[in-house]
């Protein structure tokens, strides 16, 4: 798939030296709307995702989805050679996008003041699992403690279980989408003060502002939210219930309409009469009365019947889907969410598109993730580094 000329973010210039998933979600995130993404990766080290999760042919399939859209070098930024070379790229270049734990670029000598001498424009965001300052900033993070330590685990699960972090990563996702937002926002500013300027994201805050209202509960009513399995605090009926054919469906309650026509459905109506049904934290409080009323009817029917009678009544349902029913569920289909790219080492791929649609300047996924350092001495070449000089910075190890 080629992306048009009229991709929104053409002519961006992006470098992504982080590993793993947050910053290199970013960086995907910008190069799905045109943005030119260069990564860089160590020359015997190379970004860890390449071998997380399931590989085909030796070639790991996360690293086809994140390293879309992004042409691959390497680099040793310990070296002389590679510091000189990182350089002169950030000349070239809009963002950097880099992982290291604080004080590793500083260690290099490739820290903010070396950076932006060499391109005052050029927009720095340093993504960590705790920030750039404070008592934990030089501890190893990783999305799981983000996890742990924000509040979601705790919410996380049945009343009575353990907290539970989620088996996706979740933190990382959330920051990733929160980095590529903090670098537009940065680059906006660039555009009315004519300089960047340094992001500093760190794991532990975007999953706590995505956890909602909770600070402030806890601040002003001394409230902790606990942990109430799939049901909600804030209306009923609400959760998954099985089916009479073994699978499982999710309903929602948030509107007052919409609970109205759910107990209408399963033949309760009189329960509209009740003083407790007229807000969704009263519902809540009776979630055992709603719970059996809907849970009985839906055990009784084929998730089908089920998904129709809802659908037909206007209330809201869906089905407990895994992978399997994504890939053939006709919504997102016509939404071509699950769409085909063509890969020179694999074939034909599948993987979730890009991000969003803009009407008139779409984004698109040009090409899978491509091999450690293949385009390493076209990129070199193209700042202007001769045959001779490539050969030495090889010699060096640098590359």
């Amino acid at each position: 798939m080629t992306a048009p000329t009229t991709a929104p973010l053409t002519g961006l210039r992006v470098l992504d030296l982080a590993t793993l998933f947050a910053g290199p979600m970013a960086a995907t995130l910008l190069g799905d709307f045109g943005a030119e993404v260069v990564k860089i990766e160590h020359p015997t080290k190379p970004d860890p995702s390449r071998g997380h999760g399931p590989s085909k042919d030796g070639v790991g399939l996360w690293w086809k989805m994140l390293g879309r859209n992004k042409r691959t070098m390497t680099l040793d930024l310990s070296k002389p050679g590679g510091r000189a070379t990182l350089l002169r790229l950030a000349e070239t270049a809009d963002v950097v996008i880099e992982n290291f734990r604080p004080g590793t670029l500083e260690k290099w000598d490739l820290g903010w003041p070396e950076l932006s001498a060499v391109n005052p424009r050029l927009v720095l965001a340093r993504v960590t699992g705790f920030g750039q300052f404070g008592p934990y900033a030089h501890r190893p993070g990783f999305g799981t403690l983000a996890e742990a330590m924000s509040g979601f685990a705790a919410i996380t699960g049945e009343p009575d279980a353990p907290p539970t972090l989620p088996p996706f990563g979740l933190a990382d996702s959330i920051a990733g989408l929160t980095t590529a937002y903090a670098v537009m926002t940065a680059l906006a500013a660039r555009g009315h003060t004519g300089e960047g300027q340094v992001v500093d994201m760190a794991l532990i805050e975007p999953i706590l502002a995505a956890l909602g209202p909770q600070p402030l509960w806890f601040d002003q009513l001394g409230h902790v939210q606990p942990r109430t399995g799939n049901r909600s605090p804030n209306n009923a009926p609400r959760g998954v219930y099985r089916t009479a054919d073994g699978t499982w469906v999710a309903v929602s309650t948030s509107a007052q309409s919409v609970a109205e026509r759910v107990v209408h459905l399963v033949g309760r109506p009189e329960l509209i009469d009740e003083p407790w049904f007229a807000s969704g934290a009263d519902r809540a409080r009776h979630a055992d009365v709603l719970d059996e009323a809907v849970g009985g009817w839906i055990a009784a029917r084929t998730r089908t019947d089920v998904l129709a009678a809802f659908e037909k009544a206007e209330a809201a349902a869906a089905p407990v889907q895994d992978v399997r029913d994504v890939m053939a569920d006709p919504q997102y289909q016509a939404l071509d969410t699950i769409t085909t790219v063509d890969d020179p080492e694999l074939g034909p791929l599948r993987m979730q598109n890009v991000l969003f649609r803009l009407s008139a300047t779409p984004g698109a996924i040009r090409w899978a993730g491509r091999p450690h350092g293949a385009d390493t001495d076209e990129i070199l070449t193209e700042l202007g580094l001769t045959p001779d000089d490539v050969t030495a910075l090889r010699a060096e190890g640098a590359l």
